[in-house]
């Protein structure tokens, strides 16, 4: 291998040992945070990324269902949820989510996300109703739904246990869960970000009794608040020593602070910068989690374009303004592209798209005729 310039000898051990595809110690990530030499990070990612996934970047066509953000908690980072009569709450009815869902009957979308406040009085089987009538209209559906924190006070107003309630939802139609409610697992910041909301061990807890029943899960890191960079590594840890165990995570996806409309809001915002760093240490730190995402309406267009350059390889999907989760906070406004947008995206920033489904096999299109 040729000597690569400019490099410390702490940094070409490093370029050594992710040439070997050797996992990172905690103290190297560490290291790899506090460094300043982006460009050597983007490279050092996109030596995993290209091993993993080579040009390709992924996207999907979905959509989003949000049954409700009246929500029992109070997290600080939070612009979304409400209490109830409190203005700006919603609460759908079984029937207009039905009405939603009916909206994409024929339009080939693939995938249906629903994630939502904590409701205090909506059990497992008001869930299931949904995923049922859901599976009626869209028989082909893949329904990723609901976070470990939704699930555990939806088990616990059903007198469930979490392999209960998981079982019971999976027979009604869900088949994956998604990654929301990590935040940051560290019981330092926990406590101070959103303490009474479920624990980093019933996160931990829920998702490893999902895979155990087959379902699949993806991860989050909510970064860019009060949290340190050591906090980071912690977390991911817990992710990888999990994945270790139960193989069962599909994609590790960190979600960007954003600042209106909460209580940190005096905070302000980490600068792209530092979202492109945290993309290249998660994909250098997360060696067995197979994809990196950069959820394009948190963190906007071109820096989810810079983020392929970072070890992402997933940039979501096309959503068609069903969010408003990061809309509220300070996100993309309304969040929507066609598939052709997404494409061109990916296109201009020097990679090949390719439509997904769920579990990242490549959905393959009839090309249209003339």
């Amino acid at each position: 291998m040729p000597r690569l310039p400019r490099l410390s000898p702490q940094e070409e051990a490093l370029w050594e040992k992710v040439q070997a595809s050797e996992p990172l110690s905690d103290e190297e990530a560490l290291f790899l945070y506090e460094s300043q030499n982006l460009a050597f990070l983007g490279a050092l990612a996109t030596l995993v990324r290209q091993r993993l996934h080579g040009k390709i970047a992924y996207y999907n066509r979905n959509f989003h269902i949000e049954p409700t953000n009246i929500c029992i908690y109070e997290c600080a980072f939070c612009s979304f949820a409400r209490k109830p009569g409190e203005p700006g709450g919603w609460e759908y009815t079984p029937d207009e989510i039905e009405a939603l869902a009916t909206r994409y009957v024929g339009t080939g979308v693939t995938e249906v996300h629903i994630v939502g406040g904590v409701h205090p009085k909506r059990g497992i089987e008001y869930y299931a109703d949904i995923l049922r009538r859901i599976k009626r209209i869209l028989p082909d559906i893949h329904i990723k739904a609901f976070t470990a924190v939704e699930l555990k006070v939806m088990c616990a107003r059903s007198r469930m246990s979490y392999e209960e309630g998981l079982l019971a939802l999976k027979e009604a139609g869900l088949d994956s869960l998604p990654g929301g409610g990590a935040e940051i697992f560290h019981p330092e910041i926990r406590r101070q970000i959103c303490a009474t909301k479920a624990s980093t061990e019933e996160w931990l807890a829920i998702h490893r009794t999902a895979h155990r029943l087959g379902i699949p899960s993806n991860a989050t890191m909510l970064y860019g608040h009060i949290e340190r960079y050591e906090h980071r590594v912690h977390h991911m840890r817990l992710l990888r020593e999990l994945q270790e165990e139960t193989g069962g995570f599909n994609c590790f996806i960190p979600l960007k602070y954003r600042r209106e409309n909460n209580a940190l809001s005096h905070l302000g915002e980490v600068s792209i910068i530092e979202d492109l760093k945290n993309y290249a240490v998660s994909r250098l730190y997360l060696h067995n989690i197979p994809h990196l995402k950069a959820y394009w309406p948190m963190i906007g267009r071109t820096a989810a374009q810079l983020s392929l350059d970072f070890g992402v390889d997933d940039l979501d999907g096309t959503i068609d303004d069903t969010t408003r989760i990061y809309s509220m906070a300070g996100g993309e406004e309304h969040p929507a592209m066609s598939t052709e947008e997404l494409e061109h995206l990916i296109r201009s920033a020097g990679y090949e798209p390719q439509e997904r489904d769920s579990l990242y096999r490549p959905v393959r299109r009839p090309t249209p005729t003339l």
